[in-house]
């Protein structure tokens, strides 16, 4: 998990720049694509991986992913020497490192099975924190493995109810309603690291190497946010429960989406630079002479910087401020761990100590799901109608997902509650 965040962390915030680069017809819209197809190649394999891992052993998936990713990444690194179509060679390589992060179901299958009902939140913390490590390059994480069918790890005589065999049915609309809150849960966050590059190179006139830098160190520092995030939890958790925490941690989310909505009479720095057409100015012969005189000065390899006349929306749309920006972050920061946490941790207690590689992967799936669609979504409205509308919609979208978690509340509880032998 760790090497896997570390991955993605190096790339995600160079995508666009690199896509730019490679491939000259590459717009916007094929960002989102490109984007999505991590999260394509995750969806296809997370079935598949957690369905090998309850019959197989585990480091049979794991090792065949991990080479999976390495060749990928190779793949990847590799795109721009192709003489034409670049950006599908992009597209394919991102598809097969996402199918190589289909590891992910088995790594928490294998921590639900080889943990006691009393260690799952804090072990489930620790796989998050590692991921949030990953994100800011810290230690080196190696994650254990195991070959047949694990038991607690840390078995005792307080923790027999949860070992034995399983005696009645796995809620399925608990499951159901995980799988929609992990999807909108992924959907949001993956919808906001897509955007976070374009939306500062368009509010704030960065330019490609300044946007790649600066929000690269945002994503530094919502990793570091994270771990100190995931550390409160582990303690909060024992207190509240974990289906307080998760309602709190949406309603956290909503409130960073509804900072960023766009307000004031500021406008963004708009990018005339590329109205391109036939007509000739009113000016003087000495005013051509001039301007003639600076361009030759300025170096042409610099792309404009603004946000793009041909987005309509630039227009009318005021400026999200910077402290606006960062104070969503850092809210969106604190919302979208504890959530992602929360959502597997409630996941695996449902699920009870049947084996749970499959149900894992589709919860996995769900997620890769949200991070195909998300991209895609947020690639096109914001494109068409701007970040008004867009974080509208996500607002709306977290509304709906806050009031789903409250309709089932009491439907969230682990499978040794549900049929009352152990206490809540």
């Amino acid at each position: 998990m760790f090497l896997s965040s570390v991955g993605f962390s190096i790339v995600i915030m160079s995508i666009w720049p690199y896509l730019q680069k490679i491939d000259q017809t590459a717009d916007a819209s094929f960002l989102g694509w490109v984007i999505a197809s991590y999260s394509l190649g995750q969806m296809v394999a997370s079935p598949m991986f957690g369905f090998w891992s309850n019959y197989r052993p585990r480091k049979e998936p794991l090792i065949v992913s991990i080479f999976i990713s390495v060749a990928a990444n190779c793949l990847y690194a590799y795109v721009h020497i192709p003489a034409s179509h670049n950006k599908y060679y992009m597209l394919i390589a991102r598809g097969l490192v996402g199918f190589g992060a289909g590891n992910a179901a088995v790594i928490r299958s294998y921590t639900a099975g080889a943990t006691s009902l009393q260690e799952r939140t804090n072990s489930m913390a620790n796989i998050s924190t590692c991921q949030a490590l990953g994100f800011i390059l810290g230690p080196e994480h190696r994650v254990d493995d195991s070959g047949r069918q694990c038991k607690n790890i840390n078995f005792d005589e307080a923790s027999t109810d949860e070992v034995q065999a399983p005696q009645g049915n796995i809620d399925q609309v608990a499951v159901v309603a995980i799988n929609v809150l992990f999807f909108v849960v992924l959907f949001i966050f993956a919808l906001f690291e897509t955007i976070i590059t374009p939306l500062t190179m368009d509010m704030y006139a960065w330019t490609q190497e300044q946007a790649v830098l600066y929000d690269g160190i945002i994503l530094a520092a919502l990793g570091v946010e994270a771990v100190v995030i995931l550390l409160g939890v582990k303690l909060l958790s024992r207190k509240i429960g974990e289906r307080a925490i998760l309602l709190g941690g949406l309603i956290v989310v909503w409130v960073g989406f509804f900072i960023l909505l766009p307000w004031g009479n500021q406008f963004p720095k708009i990018q005339w630079e590329d109205l391109h057409n036939n007509s000739i100015p009113n000016t003087t012969f000495g005013e051509i002479i001039i301007g003639l005189w600076k361009s030759s000065m300025e170096d042409h390899n610099e792309r404009p910087t603004g946000c793009s006349i041909e987005q309509a929306w630039c227009l009318y749309t005021p400026v999200i401020h910077l402290a606006q920006f960062l104070t969503s972050v850092v809210l969106i920061g604190i919302g979208y761990p504890v959530c992602n946490l929360m959502s597997y941790t409630l996941y695996s207690k449902i699920l009870g100590p049947k084996p749970q590689g499959v149900y894992m992967g589709w919860l996995t799936a769900s997620g890769s799901g949200a991070r195909i669609l998300g991209p895609v979504f947020i690639s096109q409205v914001y494109a068409h109608w701007g970040p008004r509308w867009a974080f509208c919609l996500v607002c709306g979208i977290v509304m709906l997902t806050i009031t789903l978690l409250g309709v089932v509340y009491k439907r969230l509880i682990a499978f040794s509650v549900r049929y009352g032998r152990i206490q809540e």
